[in-house]
This record gives structure tokens, C-alpha cells and sequence, in this order.
């Protein structure tokens, strides 16, 4: 058999899932992120910040100088 791994977007999607599989008896497992959550938020922030064009650019010649 496969394993199946989904990543719901929200809690909503989150519930939804586990209900559906409650229902088809199927046996899943539930993991927390080992991460702090407000450090994704900062680098999720940053990546976002970096697509916008505001990060800056540094050649690798000039970063010890």
C-alpha cells in the first residue's frame, strides 16, 4: 500500500481531511511542525519581501569586505 502525505493550506482543510478519512476508516497520524511558528511567519515574510524586489543583492567577491 502507499503512503499518502497532504498538506492542508488552513485548519478548515485540516478538519476536513481527517473527517473524510474518519469516515472511510482509514488509520492517519497527526504531526506538529517542530518550528516555531512565528519563525516561519518571519521567513515566510522575508521570502515574500525578496519577490517584491526589496531584498538586496550582494556578490559573493564582497562579502567579507
Amino acid at each position: 500500500m502507499e503512503t499518502l502525505i497532504a498538506h492542508p493550506k488552513n485548519e478548515e482543510q485540516a478538519t476536513a481531511l481527517k473527517a473524510v478519512m474518519k469516515v472511510l476508516k482509514i488509520d492517519f497520524e497527526t504531526e506538529e511542525s517542530p518550528y516555531n511558528p512565528e519563525f516561519v511567519a518571519k521567513i515566510k515574510r522575508g521570502q515574500e519581501q525578496i519577490k517584491a524586489g526589496k531584498g538586496i543583492k550582494i556578490a559573493i567577491e564582497d562579502l567579507w569586505k
